[in-house]
Formats: C-alpha cells, structure tokens, sequence
C-alpha cells in the first residue's frame, strides 16, 4: 500500500478534477502489474495495473488507495475489469467519498467472491484525496490558508531605515522572512493546487508572480485568481504581463468600465461575482472557482483576506511557515478578523524547513458528512 501511495503522488497536479489514486498488483510475493491515474489518459490506476499485469493479475491481491469505481464514467467501471481478471482480493485505503460510488464499489466486489479488506494507510489516502472530496460533496474547493510569518506574528518585516512598512503594509521592498527551503515548500504545495487565491492588496504591494515554480509536471496551469473589488489591478503587474489564460480577476465592479476593459485587452480574464456591503462574497467566488473545476485551492494573501477567509469559515486548513525571525513591531499581522470565533486547530503537526519551522492542522473536515 506505501507503494500504491507513492504511485498515487505521480498523479498530483496530472489527476484532477478526478482523484488521485495509485494502484498495485501483487501474485506470489512479487508486483506483477502497478499504475496510477492521469486525467488525459483516461484510465483509472486499476485498469493501468491491470493492463500491465495481464494473465498474472489472476488470482492476484489487488492494493489501490481508493475504493474502485463501480458506476459508467468517462470510463467503464473499474470494479467489472478486476472481476473480469480474476483478481482474488482486494485491498483499500478509503473508501470513494463521491456519494455516486461510495461503498457500492466494495458490495459490488464482495458480490463476486472477492475478498476485500480496507483502511489500510487511510490517514494518508484521505489527505492525497481532501480536495476532491471537498469537491464532489460541496462543487466547492478545499481552501488551504498557507502564511510565512515572524516569530510575533507578522508577515514583513519593518523596512530597513524606514517606517513605510508599518504605515502603507508595502513589503515589495522588504527583507524575505522564510528560507529557500520554505519557498520551495510553497512551490510545491502550488503544484498540488489547482488554484491560487490572493486579494488586490498583495499584488500591489509585492508585485508577486504566484506561478508554481516548482519544476513538476501539471495538466493545467496553476490558476492565479485575484480579488479586486474595484479594479486596482495595473496592466503592467507581473501577474498581467505573464497571463496565458490563467490569470482570472473577480470583482464588484462594472465589466463595461475604462479599467476592466483594459484588462480584458491585455488578456485578463475578469468575472463580476455577488458582494455584500461592498465586500466580496467568498463563498460565491469559491462557487465560480469549483463551476470551474478547482478542487484544491491556495489562499496567500494578506491580513484583510486571511481575516475574511476565516471568519466567513471558508479555510479548511493552514500552514504556517514560522522564520527564527522577530519583527519587533506591528509591520503587517497574520490576520484582521472581527468577532472571529476559531472552531479549533485539529490534527495540528509540526515539521522542519531548514532553519523554519512550518505548522498545519485543519479547521474544517472535507470528509465530515
């Protein structure tokens, strides 16, 4: 099963909007056919083991980290193919948490004769898996609230020789708090989302790329969508300059203003999405983002956003990437939230990022029912 998990992680950023999953066969103490899933080569990993194992897949043991699929799809479904070879037993991480497949795929095996066994390294499929079971339950992403911060807290450190970071929150100027490794870190946490999410404030202060830089293969660009409600966006930011279709702006404004034509000439994708009091609705942009098939999205922005996103209760989960570093002042906080009510920090974990440390945990359940 630790093998199928590690051939489920060669399908990040290639799976979705389908989950990712990994697939192993085994007959005689030796692995006889193996395989994961990529979206645009249609088969699931069973059928990629399959193929790979032919005549020796039967009476062979059958491990994948995802309940096969026992309903027509794109392709057929999984669970005829293992009957079909002759598979003796099956052996599952988690169930499928689509409510179309879930635990229909295990009756339909048992059915046949086929012995199944589950929860095996469940923990580990359930966390490759989170952003579409977020989806497929909700057609809304799971929200990762990713922030680098200073031992106190801040998220920049005060400009050296001046007070402009603590008066206007700039930072393109300031001194990088995190390492090399914890950007690359982020990098890779970019490659497994299908989105990144960042309000207007941080683009222009920091003129940032938000690319996924992190050299790994994706089936689609790393959607960069910005929250501007009155079009502040500047034509010659990086995020516009380096648009190939994967640059959205959500606003409150007016599609047919001077400012969102602009946009729209230079190649910016602008959607006018619902707002309240003059704010943005978060959970209708994170409607628009799941029409489009964003399962998994990364949240970085600045203390306005990361505020808003927890108290509308939109973050399922944060990482903290915490730099042996003290600002030393109130430069810019990790987040501004009125009457913030926190549901509690679970599975929280800690793990090194050279001289960082990072922190997660989740706030929100995507497989809670």
């Amino acid at each position: 099963m630790q093998h199928a998990l590690e051939l489920a992680h060669k399908g990040v950023a290639l799976a979705s909007p389908n989950p990712t999953v990994g697939c192993v066969i085994v007959r005689d103490g030796g692995i006889v056919g193996e395989g994961f899933h990529q979206y645009e080569r249609r088969d699931h990993a069973e059928i990629v083991a399959l193929e790979s194992a032919k005549e020796k897949a039967r009476g062979a043991v059958l491990y994948v980290t995802l309940e096969p699929c026992s309903h027509q799809g794109r392709t057929g479904p999984c669970t005829e193919a293992i009957i079909a070879a002759g598979i003796a037993r099956v052996v599952a991480a988690t169930e499928d948490p689509n409510p179309v497949g879930s635990g229909r795929g295990f009756e339909r095996l048992g059915q046949a004769g086929i012995e199944v066994v589950t929860g095996i390294c469940e923990e580990e499929a359930r966390r490759l898996n989170e952003g579409f079971a977020c989806w497929i339950r909700t057609k809304k992403p799971f929200v990762t609230l990713k922030s680098a911060l200073t031992l106190d807290g801040q998220l920049a450190l005060p400009e050296r020789g001046s007070n402009s970071a603590r008066n206007t929150g700039r930072r393109g100027d300031a001194e990088r708090i995190t390492s090399e490794e914890s950007r690359a870190e982020v990098h890779r946490m970019r490659h497994a989302s299908d989105a990144l999410l960042t309000g207007i404030g941080t683009i222009l202060a920091d003129d940032p790329l938000l690319t996924d830089r992190s050299g790994l293969p994706r089936r689609r660009r790393l959607l960069r969508a910005v929250l501007d409600s009155k079009l502040r966006m500047r034509p010659n930011s990086r995020v516009v300059n380096t648009a190939e279709g994967d640059l959205l702006v959500l606003t409150a404004a007016s599609l047919r203003s001077p400012k969102a034509r602009k946009l729209q000439d230079v190649g910016v994708e602008v959607v006018r999405t619902k707002s309240k009091k003059g704010r943005m609705d978060l959970p209708a942009i994170l409607a628009e983002l799941g029409r489009r098939e964003m399962l998994s999205v990364l949240l970085e922005a600045g203390p306005t956003l990361n505020g808003a996103a927890l108290a509308a209760g939109i973050v399922h989960k944060l990482v903290l990437f915490y730099a042996s570093k003290i600002a030393g002042a109130s430069t810019v906080p990790f987040a501004l939230a009125r009457n913030f009510k926190s549901p509690g920090f679970q599975n929280a974990g800690m793990r090194q990022c050279g001289p960082d440390f990072a922190i997660e945990g989740y706030l929100r359940d995507a497989y809670k029912k």
